[in-house]
């Protein structure tokens, strides 16, 4: 959906896993509106550059960034060369995760890491990179990309869901605490969405059956979660802090 009213012309925007799915959405409609996308990416290098190309062939200014957001070293060399090519990032999107379904006496430590330095570790990082600028200048704008799950649990996913869980509640306490400096920050925690990560994840029974517990009985696209994304980084949600918008078609809604 186009949001002719919304502008950030010349903001420099950061989506981490910005190359596919909820990701890649977001750089389309921030790009759509001005912005000057940058796509970290960590293994998708071939998506990345075909999404640059797009957006630049629609006029748009955009670049991919491969960095490991898990990684402290890392996630200062992605600023770094973001700095040199742009200037600082006004509009952080932390959208980069990983999922895992397994029960927990089967889960490893290894797993349980991995899980949560991509989940709620590089959000943090980014988060500390991006801030300093943010408050002398007295604006920004966060939004992590978090799950239903982080609010309601899941079976056979207590990891992820722990990972989002935490994303939530440092969502709402940076925005507490940078909220003074002209900083919002948000979450937006999605139902099932129709990208890969999902459909790699269940089967077509397994997808039938959540379809049927979803009251609009379907998945939410990659493009409504990035209008939502959108709107919580303009001008016009500069009243809008700490809060958690859930876009999950009323599945876990009680």
């Amino acid at each position: 959906m186009e949001q002719s009213n919304i502008s950030l012309e010349g903001k420099v925007c950061l989506i981490t896993g910005g190359a596919r799915g909820i990701g890649a959405a977001v750089a389309r409609a921030v790009a759509a509106q001005g912005a000057l996308v940058a796509i970290n990416f960590l293994h998708s290098q071939k998506e990345a550059m075909k999404l640059v190309e797009e957006l630049q062939q629609k006029g748009h200014k955009a670049l991919a960034l491969q960095a490991d957001i898990s990684r402290e070293e890392e996630v200062s060399r992605l600023f770094g060369e973001l700095r040199k090519a742009w200037g600082e990032v006004e509009l952080l999107v932390n959208n980069a995760g990983v999922a895992l379904r397994t029960l927990v006496q089967e889960t490893t430590v290894s797993e349980w890491d991995r899980v949560m330095n991509v989940n709620l570790k590089g959000a943090f990082l980014c988060c500390r990179e991006a801030l300093p600028h943010m408050i002398r200048k007295r604006y920004g704008r966060i939004v992590n990309i978090a799950s239903i799950q982080g609010i309601s649990g899941a079976s056979y996913e207590s990891v992820y869901a722990a990972s989002k869980g935490g994303l939530i509640a440092f969502t709402k306490s940076l925005a507490s605490e940078v909220g003074p400096s002209g900083i919002t920050v948000n979450a937006i925690a999605p139902g099932p969405v129709a990208t890969e990560m999902i459909f790699s994840q269940l089967d077509e029974e397994d997808i039938k059956i959540l379809l049927d517990e979803i009251p609009s009985g379907r998945m939410m696209q990659p493009e409504e979660i990035a209008d939502t994304c959108l709107f919580l980084l303009s001008s016009q949600a500069a009243c809008i802090n700490a809060q958690v918008l859930c876009l999950d078609g009323g599945w876990r809604q009680n």
